[in-house]
């Protein structure tokens, strides 16, 4: 069952989404929703969809995944808000719980964003660096509560700066499996079965998007920096910078085609942080990084990333599309922090319009990898 609601167009009357193909099924006759409305506050553009699907870190599972975007102003040139939740629980009696929100207030005088989740995570991990083999990976086990908060204010056209306060907290940590008569890499590093992060963070964003959901052009550039301190309650002080930047291309500019550039950057400026929250594969903010991947494959101190995307229309009305991608990650190695090792990714994938209004969509995709590396990758709205 796939619900949405809409309230206002963009250049969407002679778009289809699913909810159009589906309400013209039930009515026997061809149905495109129109809208008279433009860009009016206080409007909801809803769209669910529960899914039983199949990626590398889960194995088969049962989602519930809901997005609702609204605008808080009529300009022409204010952003989209946006409320990302779902439910999932894999065949690895893994249950995912995010909520993650993107909040601008009228005028886009601020800027909020809400990265809560809570993870049962049964899971996999192959130790330090970025050359583990692939046979590595043995099963651990934890449950992860994070709460990352941070309020931004614009200090000029498309340019914001802010506070905020991240606490991360893991409990019953335990590995299920490790390999026998050797030290792993988590026990060196340090095994504890809980796990306190608590710290502030300063942010600096550019962001000249106007729908973040599915951008067509603009760019973007989040510089965030994390202090943890003891006297907040962490259990130790460590400190990391992360360098987000983003950038839409319409290209041919004829066309609603897009080349999207990404470069995904975390560092441990000092202290060290626990195991599980080291820069790792498919550890971004809404775990998309290195598609072909299973997440964890990779992490160390330091990571180095980068995308390029292209995004193409297949049917005139926008009910499909097709992306084609690829990446590329490299971590420092322990000892040396150097980046020695580069692991490729590639993929394809396609794009079915959910709701035409909010210009969200259903993407699938199957990436591959080094090694034998791949799978599918699932997501509702655009992977960046």
């Amino acid at each position: 069952m796939l619900l949405s609601l809409t309230v206002r167009p963009q250049d969407a009357h002679d778009q289809v989404d699913l909810v159009d193909i589906g309400r013209s099924f039930l009515k026997g006759t061809k149905t495109n929703r129109q809208d008279s409305s433009h860009q009016k506050t206080g409007k909801l553009h809803i769209s669910a969809l529960p899914v039983v699907g199949y990626t590398l870190q889960t194995g088969f599972a049962g989602v519930l995944s809901s997005n609702f975007a609204f605008y808080t102003s009529e300009q022409s040139q204010a952003n989209i808000s946006s409320i990302l939740t779902s439910i999932t629980y894999s065949q690895y009696k893994q249950v995912i719980f995010p909520i993650q929100a993107d909040i601008w207030t009228k005028n886009n005088k601020y800027n909020i964003v809400t990265d809560w989740r809570y993870l049962k995570y049964p899971s996999l991990t192959y130790g330090l660096g970025g050359n583990s083999p692939a046979d590595s990976g043995y099963n651990i086990d934890y449950a992860y509560l994070r709460l990352h908060q941070a309020i931004m204010r614009q200090v000029s056209k498309d340019i914001y700066m802010g506070l905020g306060y991240d606490l991360d907290y893991l409990w019953d940590v335990e590995e299920i499996d490790p390999p026998a008569g050797k030290v792993t890499d988590f026990q060196r590093y340090g095994l504890h079965g809980t796990e306190l992060a608590s710290g502030i963070s300063l942010h600096f964003l550019y962001d000249s998007r106007r729908n973040q959901i599915n951008p067509d052009n603009g760019g973007y550039a989040s510089i965030s920096y994390r202090p943890n301190f003891t006297f907040l309650g962490s259990d130790a002080n460590w400190q990391s910078l992360t360098f987000d930047l983003r950038k839409y291309i319409r290209w041919p500019g004829s066309t609603h085609n897009v080349l999207a550039l990404w470069s995904y950057d975390w560092f441990t400026t000092g202290g060290a942080p626990p195991y599980l929250l080291l820069p790792s594969t498919g550890w971004d903010t809404y775990s998309n990084t290195a598609r072909g991947y299973i997440q964890g494959r990779f992490r160390s101190r330091n990571m180095l990333y980068l995308e390029s995307e292209y995004r193409f229309t297949i049917l005139p009305n926008g009910l499909l599309g097709g992306v084609v991608f690829a990446n590329a990650q490299s971590f420092s190695e322990q000892g040396s922090g150097r980046f020695e090792y580069l692991a490729p990714g590639y993929g394809l994938g396609i794009r079915i319009s959910l709701n035409k209004f909010s210009r969200t969509n259903l993407c699938v995709d199957y990436g591959w990898g080094a090694h034998g590396s791949g799978g599918f990758f699932v997501n509702l709205g655009e992977v960046f």
